[in-house]
């Protein structure tokens, strides 16, 4: 089972999440409750949960600071906003939040991000126990094989294409929004429809993908392969590697040798 843990300063809304979800039926079990970031971070640490279902604007701690301070922890998340922290919502993608929902809450739309956290969670378990012989290793592959194909949805093919050519650079929804004339809520829902993966997911394992032949290569440091990759930021990028290979850049260059 899944372990989910709740962090929502509404109990009326904490509740009837807890209490409407048909968690069972997801492979999942909420295995902690918290009223703000601070005790949200508290029940991260201890009990290692696989998706965290959080509110953003909340007393003591909000959300995205609670998701930053923990980080190196690896969890899917769903983030619950209001419609004025929507453009707030968007720069959650910076900490590889798994989705966002817009409050009053559609329960639908609630089971749907859970689905994709629970794949997401899936994904990532599949990757970890793949043999680690160092053979092995440098043959593994983070983009599904249907990923790998023409897509036949001609927007999906336009982001897939748009991702190869400029992976290097920063992407978020917005840029394919413009780029595309679609919402970026709705570029998402498409490719999730066809590809069963949110676009940033795809983006980060199509990074981490690169990622692997530069390690393989040894022709560059790991800060260097982070900005080859489109990721900056040092610390993030072997944040968002060990969550998909379960160990640092550093340990797989050793593993493969």
């Amino acid at each position: 089972m899944y372990k989910v843990v709740l962090v929502e300063d509404e109990d009326i809304l904490r509740k009837g999440i807890k209490h409407s979800v048909p968690w069972e039926q997801y492979l999942c079990v909420v295995v902690g409750e918290a009223r703000n970031g601070v005790e949200g971070k508290e029940l991260i640490l201890s009990l290692s949960p696989d998706i965290v279902i959080t509110d953003i604007n909340m007393p003591v701690m909000d959300g995205l600071q609670m998701i930053a301070e923990t980080k190196d922890r690896s969890y899917a998340t769903i983030i619950l906003t209001g419609y004025s922290e929507f453009e707030y919502a968007k720069e959650a993608i910076k900490y590889d939040v798994s989705d966002y929902l817009l409050k009053p809450l559609n329960m639908k739309e609630m089971a749907e991000a859970l689905e994709r956290a629970v794949l997401e969670c899936r994904n990532i378990e599949i990757l970890r126990n793949q043999n680690q012989s160092a053979a092995e290793l440098k043959n593994i592959s983070l983009i599904d094989h249907k990923e790998n194909k023409e897509d036949e949805d001609p927007v999906v093919r336009q982001i897939l294409g748009y991702i190869a050519k400029n992976y290097t650079q920063k992407i978020t929804l917005s840029d394919l929004s413009e780029k595309l004339f679609f919402s970026d809520r709705y570029i998402n829902q498409r490719f999730q429809k066809s590809l069963n993966t949110t676009v940033i997911e795809y983006l980060n394992r199509y990074r981490m993908q690169q990622a692997l032949l530069l390690l393989q290569q040894d022709k560059l440091s790991i800060s260097e392969i982070a900005r080859e990759c489109g990721i900056g930021d040092y610390k993030y990028f072997n944040h968002v590697f060990k969550k998909y290979m379960g160990c640092s850049p550093m340990e797989y260059k050793r593993k493969i040798r």
